[in-house]
């Protein structure tokens, strides 16, 4: 292995765009083909992304080592590691790959997680035999032959007696979750949280967000970080459901253990509580946990937690709890893109090492977009059946296959139900729908019932006019590009026409 010592330090102030001189220090790259074929795969992702771009992730990148057929690249904060691995993982792979076959794997790490050479009686500037120069000049064959390949840790357990915490999911790590617009702000609040718990700002943090959209794993991938020592701290984590919060403490007035109940959660670093709503109507076990809340808050503990609705909108809590749920970090998680599905499916088939035609990922992307959940199960349904039968995966054996999802997804839906789902929903009358008011609080809404109708039916322009009271098809046109308007510029707006949407939908 070749470390290189100047990389694991501050960099002077000349060296501020790392490139191959910068990363030999001193020493001269003219003849070192590794510090060259790194200023050319940088100088190609310049080109490729753009100065901007390459400036704002990609400048402080520098190379550490190749260890067998695996090149470590080195980032000096996890946020900016996992944006890197997330976004740019894959082409810098290819790049590696095109200069030196060899190359199989990109490890990208925090310089803070290489371990120091000298601690490995090393000498830091001195290449090992079989390392970075001479795997360039070595046959990929005898390099696999030479070096087995690394392997990626699992998420380590907690040692310690945690009879209060579920069980967490291995599966539902930081490296799994797939990043992509609607959840990108959610993910990052929770890589915070992972690294620094209870920093200001971010004590408690409240995510929320729909059915299957990725609450939990975000739950599941703070609490294995922080329980893995990310944040350089070993701490005590308790993660569980409000249901099991509200059985514990409802046990503990059975069995007059209350004391024993709070010390237990009061004594932890860090409390967890999925799916916050189930407290809602529980006016005993609120204040129990109000209580709780404030004790550990005040301790400087961190606490989050999850619901399917924003700390306002959570109106059966209690103010005084819904006050203090919403002081901290409030993140949303948003339905699914094509884009994200397309991409959660791409590295659920990869996990699954089964080749999964392109148009098959696109078509269930398509097809299935109420929730992850849903979505992946079904591919898992797919796979499986594949691998029971020795069949590849079609097109055509995917409608086969999952007919019964398919067929609930593509329920038909009226614009009469369209009307009186959104009549209900702004509390106006039906009849207002196809009436000559123009009252703003009825207008909109009805421009919005145009505009589902338009996005959830097949119906022409002039024929979804005639159902609202006879209006012309270039009133229905005025109120389809009104209401995308309105959703680009108000996010509330925006959430609440996407409700509408679901709850159509589903």
């Amino acid at each position: 292995m070749l470390r290189m010592e100047n990389e694991l330090g501050m960099p002077s102030p000349s060296a501020q765009d790392h490139t191959g001189q910068e990363l030999m220090g001193h020493s001269q790259v003219a003849d070192d083909p590794v510090a060259e074929a790194w200023a050319r795969i940088r100088g190609r992702l310049r080109e490729d992304v753009g100065e901007v771009e390459y400036r704002s992730w990609l400048r402080q990148m520098t190379l550490a080592a190749i260890e067998g057929e695996e090149v470590v690249i080195l980032l000096p904060t996890r946020f900016l590691r996992d944006w890197v691995r997330t976004h740019y993982g894959d082409r810098l792979r290819l790049l590696w790959q095109g200069e030196h076959p060899g190359v199989r794997r990109v490890d990208i790490r925090v310089a803070a997680e290489a371990r120091p050479a000298e601690a490995e009686g090393e000498d830091s500037t001195a290449p090992r035999a079989g390392g970075l120069a001479e795997s360039l000049a070595t046959p990929p064959r005898q390099q696999a032959a030479a070096a087995a390949p690394a392997r990626a840790e699992a998420p380590k357990a907690d040692s310690r007696n945690n009879d209060w915490s579920a069980k967490l999911d291995p599966r539902f790590t930081f490296d799994s979750f797939v990043v992509g617009k609607p959840n990108e702000f959610a993910y990052a609040c929770a890589r915070r949280v992972a690294e620094k718990p209870a920093s200001p700002g971010f004590n408690p943090l409240f995510l929320y967000g729909g059915v299957g959209l990725g609450k939990t794993h975000l739950m599941h991938a703070v609490a294995w970080a922080i329980q893995n020592g990310e944040g350089g701290v070993e701490r005590h984590v308790t993660y569980m459901s409000a249901e099991t919060f509200m059985y514990r403490f409802i046990n503990a007035l059975r069995n007059q253990s209350t004391m024993q109940f709070k010390e237990s959660l009061r004594s932890v670093d860090v409390l967890m509580i999925d799916d916050l709503q189930f407290l809602i109507g529980k006016d005993n076990t609120q204040e129990e946990f109000f209580h709780t809340f404030n004790a550990l808050v005040d301790a400087g503990k961190q606490i989050v937690v999850s619901a399917d609705k924003s700390p306002s909108d959570l109106s059966g809590l209690e103010d005084r709890l819904r006050t203090r749920l919403g002081c901290g970090m409030v993140a949303d998680i948003h339905a699914t893109t094509y884009e994200l599905r397309i991409s959660i499916l791409q590295a659920k088939a990869q996990t699954a090492e089964v080749e999964v035609p392109s148009r098959v990922l696109e078509f269930l992307a398509h097809k299935i977009t109420s929730n992850v959940r849903e979505l992946e199960g079904a591919l898992n349904r797919l796979i499986a059946h594949a691998n029971l039968f020795g069949r590849p995966v079609t097109l055509e054996s995917a409608q086969e296959v999952l007919h019964d999802i398919l067929r609930a997804h593509d329920r038909r839906v009226t614009i009469e139900e369209i009307q009186r789902k959104v009549a209900e929903h702004y509390n106006i009358r039906l009849t207002d729908m196809s009436s000559a008011r123009r009252a703003r609080n009825v207008a909109r809404p009805r421009q919005v019932a145009m505009y589902l109708a338009k996005q959830l039916t097949s119906r022409s322009l002039p024929e979804i006019g005639r159902r609202f009271g006879n209006r012309d098809h270039t009133t229905v046109m005025h109120a389809v590009s009104r209401v995308s308007e309105l959703m680009q510029a108000d996010v509330s707006f925006a959430e609440d026409v996407e409700l509408l949407r679901r709850m159509l939908e589903t």
